[in-house]
């Protein structure tokens, strides 16, 4: 009897020390996110909430930033090891101004999420009537700040950009008249836009020049890069593997829903007609050529990166072995 106590007790040891080396071997890494709650920015919280990433031995840290330029300067500083949806034209002009980052994955092939709307009785009815129009973006060097210089060039209109942040305080901007358009990406304002409370007037996507560029990466600093590439190499899989479940699995859409409270039905809206799965897939890389040409036209940078540089920043990619 004593004896099966003992054993007994044994076990329960070596259980408890085997959980122990299991949780010491877990690495955190801390993520700084553009915009809480848009699905091309949930894989790490969906994917950390479904397991997928303790799978491979990581425990993500998340916070959320009013979008790229400040998500960039956090990662610059070392105060987060991974930037997600940082625009690629800015991380190229602060790369060449010697900062220390390095683009380690692709987070969005094109621009189909970034929206303009204006409220429901504004005069405005499409990006045609901007002239000298108050205009919103998030932050300068964002993504959506690169398609609104676009837009309104493509729509032969001189337009006044306003950074207003995230969605949510723009649209009380907009709602309020401090600007003129406001700007959004899913899921945010659609059920405002069913409800007939505000109006779309152009997408991200109606700017051909965007549609096979890579407008949005993830990065790290050099140091977190040299000290943490295993734990990275893990998060991209994990990532890959919370992707797969993210468009296979019904189980997460009822969970995104969930967390950003709203309905499943919107939920299944967003994903299936502004965000194709292809185009989060963190092993792209395309336009770099057009998005260097518009970074030039745009004043981010004076000249292109040579082959070296794009090859130094770009560490994911082998286009410029």
């Amino acid at each position: 009897m004593r004896r099966r106590k003992r054993i007994r007790a044994l076990a329960a040891a070596v259980a408890l020390l085997a959980a122990l080396g299991s949780a010491r071997a877990e690495d955190t890494l801390k993520i700084a996110i553009g915009q809480h709650g848009n699905w091309e920015n949930s894989a790490p919280e969906l994917g950390q909430r479904m397991g997928i990433f303790k799978k491979h031995g990581l425990t993500l840290d998340l916070f959320y930033t009013q979008g790229s330029g400040e998500t960039m300067q956090v990662v610059i500083a070392g105060s987060a090891d991974i930037g997600i949806g940082v625009g690629t034209n800015s991380a190229m002009a602060a790369f060449v101004r010697g900062a220390p980052v390095l683009a380690f994955a692709n987070h969005t092939t094109g621009a189909p999420a970034a929206y303009w709307y204006v409220p429901a009785n504004s005069p405005i009815k499409s990006f045609k009537d901007l002239n000298g129009k108050t205009v919103a973006f998030s932050t300068t060097g964002s993504s959506n700040h690169t398609a609104l210089l676009q837009f309104a060039k493509l729509n032969g209109v001189s337009v006044r950009p306003v950074a207003t942040g995230n969605p949510a305080s723009t649209f009380t901007q907009a709602m309020s008249g401090q600007v003129d358009v406001g700007w959004s990406s899913p899921p945010f304002g659609l059920q405002a836009a069913e409800e007939g409370k505000i109006r779309i007037i152009g997408h991200g996507s109606d700017v051909p020049a965007l549609r096979t560029q890579t407008v949005r990466l993830q990065i790290t600093n050099k140091t977190a890069y040299a000290q943490k590439k295993d734990a990275l190499d893990r998060y991209i899989a994990a990532y890959r593997e919370t992707l797969d479940w993210m468009y296979s699995d019904p189980a997460a859409l009822k969970m995104y829903s969930d967390w950003v409270k709203i309905p499943q039905r919107i939920a299944g809206r967003m994903r299936d007609e502004f965000y194709p799965k292809d185009e989060l897939m963190p092993d792209r890389l395309a336009g770099i050529e057009a998005i260097t040409e518009e970074a030039i036209a745009f004043k981010y940078l004076k000249g292109p990166l040579s082959k070296a540089q794009l090859k130094a920043l770009f560490v994911y990619s082998k286009a410029f072995d």
